[in-house]
C-alpha cells in the first residue's frame, strides 16, 4: 500500500515538527499570560501598593522621594513578578513577595547610588550589598548606609531586605538555589560598584573573569553581570520541590550570560539618548556601529532562546524571554532613527510570538499612563526634594 508522498520528504516533516512547535509557544505563551494577569499582577498590585504606604512612612524626604521613584517603576518590578506565572498556585502568592521586594529593593538603592557625589563606588556597593542579604536568611544586616549622605530611612531597606528573606526561605528549594543566587548577586554588586567607579575598572574587572564559551564582548558580560535576571529565574525555580544542583546549574548557565547580556543592552538601547545627553556609560555604544550593535543582539537574541528552550520547561521560560524583550521592543524609544536596526534584529530573532507578546505590551503601556499618572500624584505629594542632576547609571532599570 502507498502512503501519501509527503509523509516521506524530511522538509515537510520538518515544517510540521516547525508548526506544531509554534503552535506549542504559542500554547505555553496564552496559559502564561492568563496566569499573569488573573493569578500574579493582581497580586503585584497589591505588593506595590503596600510598599508604597512603607515608604511615604519615611521621614527622610530625600529617602522617601527615591523610595517612591523607586517603586514607580513598575515595569521591570512587575517583569520580576512574572516569573511566578510558571509556579502552581499555593507557592505563587510567596513567590510574588520574593520577586517584588528583590526588583524593588535594586530599584532603591541603584536610584540611590546614582546621587553619590563622594565615595560613589564605596557607597554603590555597600548599598548594593543589600541585594546579597536580601537572598541570605542567616546573615546580619549590614549599615547599607554606610558612605551614603542620607541614612534616615526607619527601617525601609532592611524590611525590605527581611521580606525578601522571609519568602525565599519558605519555598521548598530556597537551600538549593542559594549559592547560585547569592553568586549572581554579588555580580551585580560588583557591575555596579565598578561602573561608577575609575575609567575602565568595569572593563578591567570583566578580564580578569574566568572565560566564557563563545566569548562576549566585554561590555555584553558586563552588562550581563548587571541583570537581575539570572536572580529572578534560581527565586522561581526555588518553589520547585524537586529542584536539583544540576536543575540550577542549567538554569544559571542559560541565562548568564546570554539572556542577561540581551537584557541590559536592551535597557541600554531604549534609554540610548538619555545615556548620551548626560554622558553617561552606554553599553549598547560600546559597539563600534549600528550594523555591528544590531548583529550582535541578534545573536544575543537567538543564543539566549536557544539556552533557555533546553531546560526542563524550556517553552516557559523561552515564553519569558521573549516577553522580557517585548517589553523594550514595546517602548516609543524602541523606534527612534539610532535604535531600530536593533529592535527590528531583535524581533526577527523571536519569532512568531513576539507579535501577541509586542501587542499585550503595547496595550499595557497604553493602560499604565493612567497608572502611572497617579504614581506621579503620589510622588508629588511628598515634599519636594530635588535629587541633584541624577545620572542614570547603567543601569538597574534592566533589572
Amino acid at each position: 500500500m502507498s502512503s501519501h508522498p509527503c509523509a516521506a520528504d524530511p522538509s515537510v516533516r520538518a515544517g510540521w515538527r516547525g508548526a506544531a512547535d509554534s503552535l506549542a509557544l504559542m500554547g505555553a505563551f496564552v496559559h502564561a499570560a492568563l496566569r499573569y494577569w488573573f493569578a500574579v499582577f493582581p497580586r503585584t498590585c497589591i505588593e506595590l501598593r503596600r510598599w508604597r504606604r512603607r515608604a511615604t512612612q519615611i521621614e527622610d524626604p530625600v529617602l522617601r522621594t527615591a523610595a517612591l521613584e523607586a517603586l514607580g517603576k513598575r515595569g521591570n518590578i512587575e517583569g520580576a513578578a512574572a516569573f511566578a506565572a510558571a509556579m502552581p498556585g499555593r507557592r505563587r502568592g510567596k513567590l510574588v513577595r520574593a520577586l517584588v521586594a528583590f526588583q524593588a529593593i535594586y530599584n532603591y538603592v541603584d536610584l540611590l547610588a546614582e546621587q553619590s557625589r563622594s565615595r560613589r563606588a564605596l557607597d554603590a556597593r555597600r548599598l548594593h550589598a543589600a541585594l546579597i542579604a536580601a537572598l541570605e536568611p542567616a546573615a546580619r544586616h549590614r549599615d547599607y548606609y554606610a558612605f551614603h549622605s542620607h541614612r534616615e530611612d526607619g527601617g525601609y531597606l532592611a524590611e525590605m531586605v527581611d521580606e525578601c528573606r522571609s519568602a525565599l526561605s519558605a519555598l521548598p528549594s530556597s537551600a538549593t538555589i542559594a549559592q547560585a543566587a547569592a553568586s549572581s548577586a554579588a555580580r551585580i554588586v560588583d557591575f555596579q560598584a565598578l561602573s561608577l567607579g575609575a575609567d575602565q575598572a568595569l572593563e578591567l574587572w570583566v578580564r580578569r573573569q574566568p572565560p566564557i564559551d563563545e566569548s562576549p564582548r566585554w561590555w555584553e558580560a558586563a552588562a550581563a553581570a548587571g541583570s537581575s535576571l539570572t536572580v529572578h529565574a534560581l527565586i522561581a525555580a526555588a518553589g520547585a520541590p524537586s529542584l536539583c544542583a544540576e536543575d540550577v546549574a542549567a538554569i544559571e548557565a542559560a541565562y548568564f550570560p546570554w539572556v542577561s547580556a540581551l537584557h541590559s543592552l536592551l535597557d541600554s538601547a531604549v534609554d540610548e539618548a538619555e545615556d548620551a545627553a548626560s554622558g553617561q556609560l552606554s553599553l549598547v555604544r560600546c559597539y563600534t556601529s549600528t550594523p555591528e550593535a544590531a548583529a550582535r543582539m541578534r545573536w544575543l537574541a537567538l543564543r539566549g532562546l536557544h539556552a533557555v528552550r533546553v531546560l526542563p520547561r524550556g517553552r516557559r521560560h523561552a515564553v519569558l524571554v521573549v516577553a522580557m524583550a517585548c517589553s523594550y521592543l514595546s517602548a516609543p524609544e524602541a523606534s527612534a532613527p539610532g535604535v531600530l536596526a536593533l529592535a527590528e534584529g531583535v524581533r526577527g530573532a523571536l519569532g512568531p510570538l513576539a507579535v501577541p507578546a509586542l501587542v499585550v505590551f503595547r496595550m499595557r503601556r497604553f493602560a499604565g499612563r493612567f497608572a502611572g499618572a497617579r504614581g506621579v500624584r503620589a510622588v508629588r505629594d511628598a515634599p519636594a526634594i530635588s535629587l541633584g542632576d541624577r545620572e542614570r547609571g547603567a543601569d538597574a532599570g534592566a533589572a
